[in-house]
């Protein structure tokens, strides 16, 4: 496939959207899937045929606001339309070329203001099963690029230069793994495809594998040819059954026009990818358990050195980024590292994908620059806290994050901001909770997950998470003493120091920084026996977990 080649693709697509007047794209990612938009698509593309307009209806993937699903977005007018149902096919097709349907419109502006989407950039715009509508728009001319004018060492130099930093949680830099990588001996290397998200209400992952997963096929086939790996392995959960099958076919796709195989492009250049599904143990998006478990192997860390890249899958030099930070390589290298480098903070470049969920009243899938402030994503693109509540506090980086108080919503969104306030990135899960929620209970739950989660091979984490989730319970109970919390704190720091990999290391942070900005609520359980919000045990009777919605 030469650059001519996908030039004359995207005209023959761009020619047959010509012979239209009308697009109108139906979210089929699985928040709008959940309320009938296969059932809406079908009723849409009926209409279109009885009306005898030129309108053609498309499946697309997540169009963001979940809040208003299932979504319609009407091209070339650019209206959006939410909660739309079955029922209201004919009158939003005979609307078209007329007024809009104001009743269905999502009048939104806020939600949208703000955001740039670079990975996003083709969701709710492209059928995810259809290659050639990713050609249309770019898709593939930076593996061309790379492949017929660039070198390996200049596709690292441009990622390293673009300041791009694995969205996965730590925030590595993602040209010197590569660098790494590249330099390492081995005749076989291995990309990987980190797709095991598994924090509680995330799910960025998700929607980019089920909206765009060429762009994730071609950001792998730029670091196979950079790192010089021949082979690539999608490890995503078997939960997402969506995301695999769209997933399949476009790797079926991609090897029909010739981007995955032998000879990629005309050059020497040959790479293929495999899915490997994940039986949903959290502990297996830690990289050397993910690895354990593509080689049929219990999901199980083990200690490094040596890291991944240099003895990984099968002990040969192996690549992990995730979902995300794959998305992020197609437009580096068409638009620049330079263009890339200018958005965000001087240490956090880019873009991050949060899913915005929680008390919050615009629940869904944003976009953001690095530096926007948190105030500005909760109570600008997230509508605020609905039902006339309080903001309490915004837990990120899920189990491995922490609880960021009201005094912090001016806090510009960076990795490292967050972990100066004691949260961190994460892969982008936000839960934000409103003043009913208790934050020992916040803590609780957390630990809950990650003591569930635990693989056991270290003692500091299984033993010592659910140590700390007995203590919790037991102040929840309104039956700890000040021993107890003396005792929780020193756990703390054990399973934080001597846990054998990120699951353990992390697990004391939700617990941390609830006391470092509530501890109040510890004290009003243990010494009053009372808790503040009225959700647990000691005051009302009734324990309650925490919501998550998505």
């Amino acid at each position: 496939m030469t650059s001519e080649e996908l030039l004359q693709i995207a005209e023959s697509v761009n020619a047959e959207h010509e012979k239209f007047d009308y697009e109108v794209n139906v979210c089929m990612g699985t928040g709008c899937m959940s309320q009938h938009s296969a059932k809406l698509r079908e009723a849409l593309t009926k209409e279109a045929a009885a009306s005898g307009k030129r309108c053609h209806v498309r499946q697309t993937g997540c169009m963001g606001l979940c809040a208003a699903g299932p979504l319609v977005l009407v091209e070339p007018t650019e209206t959006l339309y939410g909660s739309v149902h079955e029922s209201d096919a004919p009158e939003l097709i005979l609307s078209l070329g007329e007024p809009p349907v104001e009743r269905l419109r999502a009048h939104l502006e806020d939600y949208f203001h703000g955001q740039q989407h670079i990975v996003l950039e083709n969701s709710g715009h492209i059928d995810p099963e259809k290659i050639d509508e990713y050609i249309g728009r770019d898709g593939y001319a930076a593996l061309v690029k790379a492949l017929t004018e660039m070198t390996p060492q200049a596709v690292i130099e441009q990622i390293s230069k673009s300041g791009l930093r694995g969205r996965g949680g730590g925030g590595y830099p993602t040209g010197l793994k590569w660098g790494t990588v590249a330099k390492a001996f081995g005749a076989q290397k291995y990309v990987i495809c980190n797709g095991d998200e598994g924090d509680p209400g995330a799910f960025m992952d998700r929607s980019v594998l089920e909206s765009d997963p060429q762009r994730v096929i071609e950001g792998m086939a730029i670091a196979a040819y950079a790192v010089g790996a021949s082979k690539g392995y999608v490890y995503v959960r078997a939960e997402y059954p969506l995301a695999v099958n769209r997933l399949t076919v476009s790797l079926r796709e991609a090897r029909r026009r010739g981007m995955l195989g032998n000879n990629i492009c005309g050059t020497q250049f040959a790479f293929d990818i495999e899915i490997r599904l994940g039986a949903g143990a959290f502990v297996c998006g830690e990289e050397t358990a993910l690895i354990a478990s593509i080689e049929g192997l219990r999901g199980q860390p083990r200690p490094r050195p040596p890291y991944p890249a240099v003895s990984g899958l099968w002990g040969a030099p192996t690549l992990i980024n995730n979902v995300e930070t794959f998305a992020n390589i197609a437009p580096i290298l068409r638009k620049g590292a330079e263009w890339y480098a200018g958005i965000g903070t001087e240490k956090s470049k880019g873009t991050k994908v949060f899913a915005l969920t929680g008390k919050i009243t615009n629940t869904g899938l944003v976009e953001i620059p690095m530096g926007m402030t948190l105030r500005e994503m909760i109570f600008g693109i997230g509508g605020g806290v609905p039902d006339g509540r309080k903001f309490k506090a915004v837990q990120t980086g899920g189990p491995s994050g922490g609880c960021i108080p009201e005094e912090h919503l001016d806090l510009a969104v960076s990795y490292e901001a967050l972990i100066s306030v004691g949260s961190m990135m994460g892969s982008g899960g936000m839960i934000v909770m409103d003043d009913t929620s208790c934050m020992v209970n916040v803590a609780r739950f957390f630990m809950e997950f990650c003591m569930t989660e635990s693989c056991g091979k270290c003692i500091p984490c299984r033993v010592g998470t659910a140590q700390m989730f007995d203590l919790l319970t037991k102040i929840c109970d309104g039956k700890a003493s000040y021993a107890d919390l003396d005792l929780l704190i020193d756990l703390c720091d054990v399973v934080k120091n001597t846990s054998l990999c990120g699951l353990g290391m992390t697990a004391p942070n939700p617990v941390l920084s609830t006391l470092r900005y509530f501890k109040h609520e510890y004290i009003e359980h243990i010494e009053n026996k009372r808790c503040p919000a009225g959700v647990c045990a000691c005051g009302s009777g009734v324990a309650t977990e925490v919501e998550v919605t998505a």
